[in-house]
C-alpha cells in the first residue's frame, strides 16, 4: 500500500516496503528486526522488504557494504528547518505576486490567467519530483515558488471580491488545524493505522471525483456546475476538504515520525518538507474557500 502523499510514495516512505509504522514497532533497545526500512547493512532476507538495506546513496565501507553515519540520519531539526525554507518560499512569493500582480477587476482574466499559469508549472515540478530517485531541494523550491504566486494571486482575487478578512480567517484557520492535528497526533488521540490510511484514500479520492465531475459541469454546462462550490453544499464540502487535509496531516507526521526513529537518510527531509507544504497549501485553499462562501452569504 503506498503513501497517501506522492512524494513519500517510492523508497523508504512506501508503505509498500514493510513500512509506515502501521505494523512496525520499536522495540526496546532499538528498532525491530527485519521492520527497519532505513536499516544499513550487507544484503540479507531483510533487503527483500527493506529498501534502504542497500541504500545506493549511504556512504560505503571498505566491502562496499553501505553505512550510515550519524550525520547522514535525518533529525526532526532537519525537517523543521527544510520545511521553513519551503514554506518561507511560498509565503515570500505570494507576498511578492499579491503587491505587484494585484488582481485588475477590469482585466480578471489576465489575472486569473497568471496564477492559473503558476499553478500549472507548480503540478508540473511537483510531479517532476515525485518521479525522482533522489529529493531535489532546486527542484521542490521552485515548486515552492510558483504555488506561493498562485496562492498570492486567489489570495488578492478573494481579498478583493470577498474581503481582506477572509484571507487572514484562512491563514488562521490553517495554522489552527496544523497546531491541533500536531497536538492530537502528539497526544495519541489520532492513530494512523491501515485502516486509517485506507479510509483517508478512499474518502479522498471520491472527494476528487466530485470535484472533477462540478468541474466538467461547471465548463460544459456554465455556472456553477453541480453545486459543490456554492451555497450548502459549498460549505460541507468546504468542511469535507478541511478534513481530509487535516488527515493527511497526520499520515505526514507519522512518516516523519517513522523516518525519524528508523534513521531515513538526511536528504529525506526535503521530501518531509514537500509533502507538508502540499498538504497544507490544500488546507489553506479549502479554508479560503470556506470562509468566502461563509462572508458572501452574509
Amino acid at each position: 500500500m503506498r503513501s497517501s502523499n506522492p512524494v513519500f510514495s517510492r523508497r523508504g516512505f512506501s508503505r509498500d516496503a514493510g513500512h509506515a509504522g502501521f505494523n512496525a514497532q520499536p522495540q526496546a533497545g532499538g528498532p525491530a528486526v527485519g521492520t527497519n526500512p532505513y536499516a544499513a547493512g550487507s544484503p540479507s532476507a531483510e533487503a527483500a522488504t527493506n529498501p534502504y538495506a542497500t541504500n545506493p546513496y549511504a556512504p560505503q565501507d571498505t566491502l562496499g557494504a553501505p553505512q550510515q553515519t550519524r550525520a547522514d540520519v535525518m533529525t526532526i531539526d532537519d525537517v523543521v528547518s527544510r520545511t521553513a525554507m519551503t514554506l518561507g518560499t511560498v509565503v515570500l512569493t505570494a507576498v511578492l505576486a499579491w503587491t505587484l500582480l494585484p488582481v485588475d477587476p477590469a482585466n480578471l482574466g489576465k489575472s486569473y490567467g497568471i496564477g492559473i499559469g503558476a499553478a500549472v508549472i507548480a503540478l508540473v515540478l511537483s510531479l517532476v519530483q515525485s518521479f525522482k530517485r533522489r529529493p531535489s531541494p532546486a527542484v521542490i523550491l521552485a515548486y515552492a515558488a510558483f504555488e506561493g504566486v498562485f496562492l498570492g494571486v486567489i489570495s488578492a482575487a478573494v481579498s478583493t471580491y470577498v474581503g481582506g478578512s477572509a484571507v487572514i480567517q484562512a491563514v488562521l484557520g490553517t495554522m489552527a488545524v496544523f497546531a491541533g492535528v500536531l497536538i492530537a497526533y502528539k497526544a495519541g488521540w489520532i492513530r494512523v493505522n491501515r485502516r486509517f490510511y485506507g479510509f483517508v484514500m478512499a474518502a479522498t479520492m471520491g472527494f476528487v471525483l466530485l470535484m472533477m465531475a462540478n468541474l466538467l459541469f461547471s465548463v460544459f454546462g456554465g455556472g456553477d456546475g453541480l453545486g459543490f462550490r456554492s451555497g450548502g453544499l459549498g460549505i460541507l464540502f468546504g468542511v469535507v476538504g478541511v478534513i481530509l487535509g487535516a488527515c493527511f496531516l497526520a499520515l505526514d507526521f507519522k512518516q516523519v515520525e517513522d523516518g525519524v526513529t528508523y534513521g531515513a537518510p538526511r536528504e529525506e527531509a526535503w521530501l518531509a518538507a514537500f509533502g507538508l507544504t502540499m498538504t497544507l497549501v490544500w488546507i489553506y485553499l479549502e479554508m479560503l474557500r470556506l470562509v468566502s462562501i461563509l462572508q458572501g452569504d452574509d
